[in-house]
């Protein structure tokens, strides 16, 4: 693809604008959660999985119409994600995209509840559109749970978990992946799943860019634990070292910074390959796998 700046930016703006609209209902409601979840919704993310989601989209012959309400609730569910991640008893971050994260913000009280607010609010997307979209609801709902399973205590949740739990033991490069699948991967895999289901894909189209997808989840984390070590500060946002201070164990840690530039690119490998079955189609998500482990935030 000739310029995936553009066609991110094209994305973003829509992307945007659609977040933006969700906002409507809420007007009663100046309240600090509001703000809160605005702050950190606003706070200037890649909006990768919503981009993704549309770009799986367009590959089965989909448009962004058909998706864009999941693409919102992937979003609305990574930056709940992200708020709570960030607390003194997860992550205990101080900035995040170079701002100060939600519980600085504000308080820690407001920050969990605006996590739970965006959570909710995922959800609340997805049950809107498949009343509002008659022609198909069971396609909606469908979707709905996986996304669900994706985000929930099999998903997400889970990996996170895992990941507390092994900070400073030993683990296999097996188990990592496992709970690196889990943690980062299941919601950028069911971001593409999602596309390609509500994009109209068959069950080969379906199958390939949910594999495509699980492949450039496992690079996206290998890519951001490489960046915690050489990343520069400025350019990410936050402080880089912050896995190596709570004795993370990532892709760096365990095989080393060259073999987990490797291992990225060997995934980003397996993924273009499942792009093949698209032609021209797939070339925005071909570019997608090739920015994630080649960006520098």
């Amino acid at each position: 693809m000739s310029d995936l700046t553009a066609y991110l930016k094209a994305k973003q703006q829509e992307i945007n604008a659609a977040l933006e609209r969700f906002w409507d209902g809420t007007e009663p409601f100046p309240t600090p959660l509001i703000q809160a979840m605005r702050y950190s919704l606003e706070a200037g993310g890649k909006r990768l999985r919503p981009v993704l989601c549309l770009a799986a989209s367009e590959a089965v012959g989909g448009s962004d119409a058909d998706v864009m309400p999941a693409a919102c609730a992937l979003e609305l569910i990574h930056t709940y994600s992200l708020i709570h991640d960030d607390l003194p008893a997860m992550d205990d971050d101080d900035l995040r995209r170079g701002k100060p994260t939600c519980h600085k913000a504000f308080d820690e009280a407001t920050a969990i509840l605006a996590g739970d607010g965006l959570l909710t609010a995922a959800f609340e997307v997805l049950a809107s559109a498949g009343r509002a979209r008659r022609s198909d609801p069971l396609k909606w709902l469908e979707v709905s749970y996986l996304i669900a399973r994706a985000a929930g205590c099999t998903g997400m949740v889970q990996g996170q978990m895992m990941d507390l739990s092994v900070e400073g033991k030993a683990i296999t490069l097996e188990e990592l992946e496992t709970l690196q699948q889990l943690k980062t991967g299941a919601l950028i895999e069911i971001s593409v799943k999602t596309g390609a289901l509500l994009g109209g894909g068959n069950p080969q189209e379906v199958a390939a860019l949910t594999a495509y997808g699980r492949h450039i989840g496992l690079a996206f984390q290998l890519a951001d634990d490489i960046l915690n070590v050489e990343g520069k500060p400025e350019i990410i946002g936050k402080p880089v070292g912050s896995d190596q201070a709570h004795q993370k164990i990532t892709g760096p840690s365990l095989i080393g910074l060259e073999q987990a530039k490797a291992r990225a690119r060997e995934l980003v490998d397996s993924a273009l390959e499942e792009l093949e079955v698209f032609d021209m189609r797939g070339q925005p998500l071909a570019a997608l796998a090739r920015y994630i482990i080649e960006r520098k935030k």
